[in-house]
């Protein structure tokens, strides 16, 4: 009697795996390679630019003002700030109105970017179930829509960002196209910041409730309405926690954007900045990458 060879086995005596190897079968939304996924997002880019515009349009659409709001929240902020730390508070050291209004606004315009983009982020996944659930597509394209939708925000508030500065006498200059690379830097590290949020607010919805304290926290650490150096020596700080204050991201890529725009804020070099500047961009961006893919498999289950 001879032996039944595996090639002719019943399919119902094979296990479920290699059945489905067979017949060239694979598990229902596993996770791409990173080769893999980093080509589908790509693939994926007319859609991820399109969202973000979308997203942006819609933003603003019951207001009567329209798309104007997004040039005035972030300085009616500002206003708000200047009157409790400028005013009230005498927290602008010794700048002066002209130094101190550019150098404010400024820090404003470039904080709202990263905490706009951390706000959305968290919210990514979490907040667009239905469109996960009903659509097979590289999940990271949610967080880095919301990023790109935050990045053509900031690039309205610009506009009149520059009229700010114009109007208190800081005229372009050679650094002007410093503004460039700082705000590629800044892009690339909320990119990989609104990831691992996405990640993290995809399990936790209740994070969305807690993050407008932790950066309002942050805000009030990374010095936009002060400088920072000057609030540690009036509070009689150590002076290490005034560098370990403005090594952190949000305040490094205030300080450039600042160095840039406005003339004679910065007396010293500003090399150790762009050096941190650029650390944080890799670590933050490839490890926000790299973690939210982890989970690919994982949004929009349960």
């Amino acid at each position: 009697m001879s032996e039944t060879t595996h090639d002719s086995a019943s399919p119902r005596d094979l296990p479920l795996a290699e059945l489905a190897a067979r017949h060239g079968l694979s598990v229902s939304g596993a996770r791409p390679s990173l080769p893999q996924y980093i080509r589908q997002l790509w693939g994926r880019r007319y859609f991820i630019l399109a969202f973000s515009q979308a997203k942006l349009m819609a933003q603003y659409s019951q207001a009567k003002l329209g798309q104007l709001w997004q040039v005035f929240t972030p300085l009616l902020n500002a206003l708000v700030y200047f009157l409790i730390f400028g005013l009230l508070l005498g927290a602008r050291a010794d700048m002066t109105n002209h130094e101190y209004i550019p150098f404010l606004v400024t820090g404003v315009f470039v904080f709202t970017f990263t905490q706009q983009s951390v706000l959305s982020g968290v919210k990514s996944i979490s907040g667009n179930l239905g469109l996960v659930r009903a659509l097979h597509f590289p999940r990271a394209s949610l967080p880095i829509s919301f990023s790109l939708q935050q990045l053509q925000q900031l690039l309205y508030s610009m506009i009149v960002l520059v009229v700010i500065v114009v109007s208190f006498g800081h005229f372009p200059r050679w650094t002007w196209f410093l503004v460039a690379p700082v705000l590629l830097l800044q892009l690339v590290f909320n990119l990989g910041l609104a990831m691992i949020m996405a990640r993290l607010g995809s399990s936790t919805p209740d994070l969305a409730q807690l993050m407008p304290f932790v950066l309002r926290t942050w805000m009030y650490a990374s010095g936009v309405m002060f400088p920072l150096g000057y609030m540690v020596e009036r509070a009689d700080g150590p002076p290490w926690l005034g560098e370990v204050l403005e090594a952190n991201p949000a305040a490094v890529y205030m300080d450039l954007m600042r160095n840039a725009l406005i003339d004679g804020l910065y007396d010293d070099s500003m090399l150790a900045t762009w050096l941190f500047a650029v650390g944080w961009a890799v670590v933050v961006g490839i490890g926000g990458f790299l973690y939210f893919w982890k989970a690919e498999e994982r949004y929009g289950r349960g």
